[in-house]
Parts: C-alpha cells; sequence; structure tokens
C-alpha cells in the first residue's frame, strides 16, 4: 500500500464551526459513524463503524504508517479526528508528515476551498452530493426533541435507514470526488517544499497557544455588566426599549432633526462632532456599545481545549490568489492594536474581576476589554514569549523586484521609509519629530495607498481626508509618489505586459526575475522562491473605461465564484505578498525547533525557555534565502510574559 484516500463521517454535540475540530473530538459523544476508502487507486469502500463494522487491520495499521500516504480533502480534519478514535492521549496527534491534502492542491492551483466549489468548477463527473448537507445536519449534530421524534436529542442509523443507506452512498460519492481532483491536478502537482510547509503549519496548528481562561471569563462578565449600564444610559436619555437598534435610532435622531443613512462608524463618529452635547452623549455611548470584543473572548471559550489551549487557529493557503495564511476561529489576524501604557495594571484588575475600579480610572470599558485581547495569550509556566517580526517587509520586498536604489538606501542605513518616501516625494529633507515632520504623514499615507496602483480613490479609502489632508492635494500627492517611484511604476507595466502577452501568445515571458506562462487554460506566475500562483481559466476582456484587461476566474468579494478583473499593479500585488509570505516561511522553517506557536501577518510568536536569546532570534529570522539575494531584511523582537504589542 502506498496511498490511502480517506474520507469519515462524525457525531458530535460540540458545535465543529465555533469551536474547530481540536475541541470538537473532545466531546465525550464524540464517533467516527463512517469510514469511506480507497486503495492506491481501487475501489471505494465504507465501513458503517456507526452499526459496528470494523476497520480493515491493514487499514487501521495504514493510519500510523508513515510510508503510506494518506489522502483527503481538508486532511487536518480526518487527521484529527482519526487521532482520537486511535487513542492517543490529549494533546498529541498523528504525525501530519505522511499526510497529504487535496484542498491544499486545489488552493496551490486558484481552487475554491470546498469540495463541492471544486466539483463544480472543474467539471467532475461524480461531483459532492448536494443533499449532503441534509444528511449531515441529521446525523451528525444534535436534533431537537419533539413528540413526533420521541422526545430524542439524536438521530441514530435505526431512525431512518433509508436515509442512512444514502449517507453512506454520500460518504463513497465524497472519496471518489476527491480522487477524481488529484487525478485531473496530476499534471501539476504541489512541490514538495509546499508540503513540507503544510506539514510545518500542521505542527503549529496542533501545539496550540495558551490562553489564560481565568481572565477570558472575567473580561466576559464585565463587558456583560458594561453593556448592560450602557444599555441603560442610552434608554434613560432616548427612552427608546432598544437604544442599540438601527431601525429606532435612526428614528430618534431624525425626531431630533439629524438624518443620516447609516450608523456606521466612521457616520457616528463624524456626527458626534456635530450634533448638541446631549446627542453627541447618546451617540458616544452608541460607538461603546457597537465595540465586539467580546466576540474574541468567546471564540476563545468555544474553541479552548481542555489543557487551556487553542488549537487550529490558521489554515494554510487560506488565501489562495497568494498562498498566505488565513485566521480562524479566535482570528489572530484582525486583532484589535493595544496603545494603553498601563496594559498591565488593566489587566491586573479585570483578572480580579474589579469592575469598579475600571470604570473609575477607564473612560471607556468596551475599548479597555478590546486593547486587552492580545493579553489572553499566554506562555505556559516557566516560559516567554519570543515575539518578532519583520519591519515593512512589503516595501522592502517591491524596492528589490523593482531594482528601486534609493528606497534599498533607506533600508541599508535603517532609515524611515515614511520620511524618506516624504523627502523623494517633495524634495526637502524629513524628519520624524523635526524638520518638515509634518510632511511625514503624507509620506506615510502615500507609501501605505499607492504602492499597488493606487490613485485618489486609494488615498481616500486609507484614510487621507480623516488625516487632515485636502481633496485638492490628492491627485499630487499621487503624482509626486510616482515620479518619486518611476522603477516600481515601471515594474507594474512590465508586469502587466508580459502577463498579457503570455495570455495572448499562449506562451512563457519573464520579466523582473518573475516567469509567466499560460498553458491548460490555465495562467502560472513563478515566483523566485519556486512556488507558483495559479489564475484559472485567463482570457483577455475590457475594462469599464474601454481598455484592455485580463480576466481570470475566482472567488471574489462575494465570496461566490466568478469571473474576476486583473492588470499590472494588482498582479505585482499578488506576487510582493506572496513573495513576503515565502520569506516569513522561510523564517519559520529556519525557527522550526523553537517552538512556534502563533503567527501574525509578518509575525512570529514563539514559547521560548527564558534562557533563549531574543537577538539570536531575530538574527536567524532575518536570514535572507539564497532565491531573494540582495533582498535587506530586517527584524525587530522583544519579549513579554503575555501577548501585546510592543
Amino acid at each position: 500500500m502506498k496511498n490511502l484516500e480517506i474520507d469519515i463521517e462524525t457525531y458530535s454535540s460540540v458545535n465543529l464551526s465555533k469551536a474547530g475540530v481540536y475541541r470538537y473530538v473532545e466531546s465525550p459523544d464524540f464517533e467516527i459513524l463512517l469510514f469511506g476508502y480507497s486503495i492506491d487507486g481501487g475501489e471505494v469502500k465504507v465501513i458503517d463503524l456507526a452499526c459496528g463494522e470494523r476497520i480493515p487491520q491493514e487499514v487501521y495499521d495504514a493510519l500510523e504508517d508513515d510510508s503510506v500516504t494518506k489522502w483527503t480533502f481538508n486532511a487536518q480534519f480526518e487527521r484529527i479526528c482519526l487521532s482520537k478514535f486511535l487513542g492517543y492521549e490529549h494533546g498529541t496527534y498523528l504525525d501530519p508528515d505522511s499526510w497529504k491534502c487535496s484542498m491544499v492542491w486545489s488552493a496551490y492551483m486558484g481552487l475554491p476551498l470546498s469540495l463541492e466549489g471544486v466539483g463544480v468548477v472543474l467539471g467532475l463527473e461524480k461531483q459532492k452530493l448536494t443533499e449532503g448537507k441534509e444528511l449531515i445536519k441529521y446525523f451528525c449534530t444534535p436534533c431537537n426533541p419533539t413528540k413526533s421524534n420521541g422526545g430524542r436529542t439524536r438521530n441514530l442509523p435505526q431512525h431512518d435507514m433509508e436515509k442512512w443507506e444514502r449517507f453512506k452512498a454520500y460518504n463513497i460519492r465524497d472519496v471518489e470526488a476527491e480522487m477524481q481532483i488529484q487525478s485531473r491536478l496530476q499534471k501539476f502537482p504541489v512541490p514538495d517544499f509546499v508540503w513540507d510547509e503544510y506539514h510545518l503549519d500542521q505542527e503549529i496548528n496542533d501545539r496550540g497557544i495558551l490562553v489564560d481562561m481565568d481572565f477570558v471569563e472575567k473580561c466576559i462578565a464585565i463587558d456583560k455588566v458594561s453593556r448592560g449600564s450602557l444599555m441603560t444610559k442610552m434608554q434613560v436619555l432616548t427612552s427608546l426599549t432598544n437604544p442599540n437598534s438601527v431601525v429606532q435610532m435612526k428614528g430618534w435622531l431624525s425626531d431630533n432633526g439629524i438624518e443620516t443613512d447609516t450608523l456606521g462608524k466612521k457616520a457616528v463618529a463624524a456626527l458626534i462632532d456635530e450634533v448638541p452635547d446631549d446627542m453627541s452623549e447618546v451617540l458616544s455611548l452608541r460607538q461603546k456599545l457597537a465595540k465586539s470584543s467580546v466576540r474574541k473572548y468567546q471564540a476563545m471559550k468555544n474553541s479552548v481545549c481542555a489543557d487551556g489551549r487553542v488549537r487550529g487557529m490558521f489554515q494554510f493557503y487560506g488565501a489562495n490568489r497568494t498562498g498566505r495564511f488565513a485566521g480562524r476561529l479566535v482570528q489572530l489576524q484582525n486583532l484589535p492594536q493595544n496603545h494603553m501604557e498601563d496594559l498591565d495594571e488593566a489587566r491586573g484588575l479585570v483578572r480580579c474581576g474589579d469592575y469598579d475600579s475600571l470604570d473609575l480610572l477607564y473612560d471607556d470599558i468596551p475599548d479597555t476589554l478590546s486593547q486587552l485581547i492580545r493579553t489572553a495569550f499566554i506562555p505556559t509556566e516557566n516560559r516567554t514569549f519570543i515575539v518578532a517580526d519583520f519591519s515593512a517587509i512589503e516595501a522592502r520586498v517591491i524596492a528589490w523586484f523593482a531594482g528601486e536604489t534609493w528606497r534599498a538606501d533607506v533600508f541599508a542605513k535603517g532609515g524611515d521609509i515614511y520620511c524618506a518616501s516624504a523627502s523623494q516625494m517633495f524634495g526637502v529633507p524629513v524628519e520624524k519629530h523635526g524638520v518638515n515632520g509634518h510632511l511625514r504623514q503624507k509620506g506615510k499615507i502615500a507609501e501605505l495607498a499607492l504602492g499597488y496602483g493606487g490613485s485618489v480613490g486609494a488615498l481616500k479609502a486609507m484614510g487621507a481626508l480623516e488625516m487632515g489632508l485636502s481633496e485638492e492635494e490628492l491627485p499630487e500627492l499621487v503624482s509626486a509618489w510616482r515620479s518619486s517611484n518611476p522603477n516600481i511604476v515601471r515594474f507594474w507595466w512590465d508586469v502587466d505586459s508580459a502577463v498579457k502577452k503570455a495570455i495572448k501568445g499562449k506562451t512563457s515571458t519573464a520579466t523582473h526575475g518573475v516567469h509567466f506562462s499560460c498553458r491548460s487554460g490555465m495562467l502560472f506566475i513563478t515566483l523566485p522562491s519556486g512556488r507558483v500562483l495559479s489564475y484559472v481559466k485567463p482570457r483577455m476582456g475590457e475594462n469599464k473605461f474601454g481598455g484592455e484587461s485580463v480576466t481570470y476566474e475566482g472567488v471574489g468579494g462575494t465570496k461566490k465564484w466568478e469571473r474576476l478583473e486583473s492588470y499590472g499593479p494588482k498582479f505585482v500585488e499578488n506576487i510582493v505578498q506572496a513573495t513576503s509570505r515565502d520569506i516569513l516561511m522561510y523564517a519559520m522553517k529556519t525557527l522550526r525547533c523553537c517552538s512556534i506557536v502563533a503567527h501574525v501577518h509578518d509575525e512570529i510568536i514563539i514559547e521560548a525557555d527564558p534562557r533563549m536569546s531574543l537577538d539570536a532570534v531575530c538574527e536567524q529570522m532575518a536570514r535572507v534565502p539564497k532565491w531573494a539575494e540582495g533582498l535587506l531584511l530586517r527584524t525587530d523582537g522583544y519579549t513579554c510574559e503575555f501577548y501585546k504589542k510592543d
């Protein structure tokens, strides 16, 4: 036996989408119902475990045999569930090294992240049965007790044998669909080094990160008291039954002479400065009430395992246009930043459950709880966190690709890229908190908004007007930035030209160390790392301005599979972000033995022995891969007793 294709169906009273698979399998009522499999591409068989059948010994043994490759779609789910089934001790799981995931393969090819979605796009003969969701709901999750079902809270096979037989057929069909995906994609194998990255990702997910659950429980309790207090104040001021209701609040504002289309964060913030003090107070209270910090704490509570660690927070290739990670469960990728100087003291008050002192010392309890979210993550006893991240990684990578030498000089000298950019744009020296310091903000907003072809609209979206810039000066800002970065602008259009040439001629082209090829109905962009970005069914189209544009199929802003439009600067954004991801991955491999417990964007969090050297970690992380010769990297880091932004 070389390959074992697997698909399982399971039951647990724990909500999988909220808790994640690691917590899901800890439920006392967790069990595997069906085990569908195929050996080396042979006939698909299903083992009815729920009705007493047993897995054949050779298949059972293969699960722990590292010489047999286990294939499944979303392999993490099967691997963790089967670890529980095999009796692995809590917190230990089947070694991921002999597991491969056809969902990762699909993502590598720019395809959807669902089995059903991939089946539709590839036009598979045996697509995932559409009735599957209804069968899963019936057999795999608790049901509501009713008179008609005899008050039971779970549906067993004997409660509907006809449905059960359909469920077994569904299980077989899933295995067949997974095998067909691999057959269709075999011309485009995932490189071994990417599988190694996936296995490292699984190691980090298996390890998890410790959560201070006593602190989390106190945060949830304090938030409940705070929300009750805010709601009462608003009810007194407005006489509304539910001042948190958008309809009621809009009506109240209208009755008081204020009309607004939205109660979004920005709109309310603008109104606060315009309306009379009594109305301003109500809107300020609403802003506080709208803080959703408690959701993160609740997500921790939902997903924490019995040993206090949250696992499974990172999805490998979750952003399949670039291969970057996506956040799951607690969503570390979008945590609020902390700017409080007395973070430790505020955390201590919360941990003691001292609501009165918090209310006295901090004007905004929801904001305080929001800033404390990161601090819920802690190292185990006698350990510390080392947090290290790349400095301005995307700015460095795009300068390296484009050959924008003045930027490289800034990085080589350890300069401030925002000051340097402003200086380049306006032709005067700019120093932070010094000469022409007011121009730094313009340099910063330009850097953040304009690197990938953005114009006036991008500046506005980045908050240029809120930062005090006038509408009139925005076009000049765009022109100044582009004039200061001619090589980056040239990089955009060289990539644009290379992509169009590859698609039109079904040929291969290259520019700036990046290779482009169009074959088998796919556009491939090969990065310096050797990793490939894939775009499905590319073709030439026409943009809204009547010009020539490139389109391809992918998951768009609507979360649906659709035809998307792109052009040079957008492809450059993909290339730069994907390369930045490859550099992070290289650093994670370098630090593989250092107990990485989490990573956020360009940052790595290590649960370290206090004797581990911070400088050594930063030095290792800043090592430049051979394929990125000439790229200047810098890593900054700090140690902490709970996770925070330094």
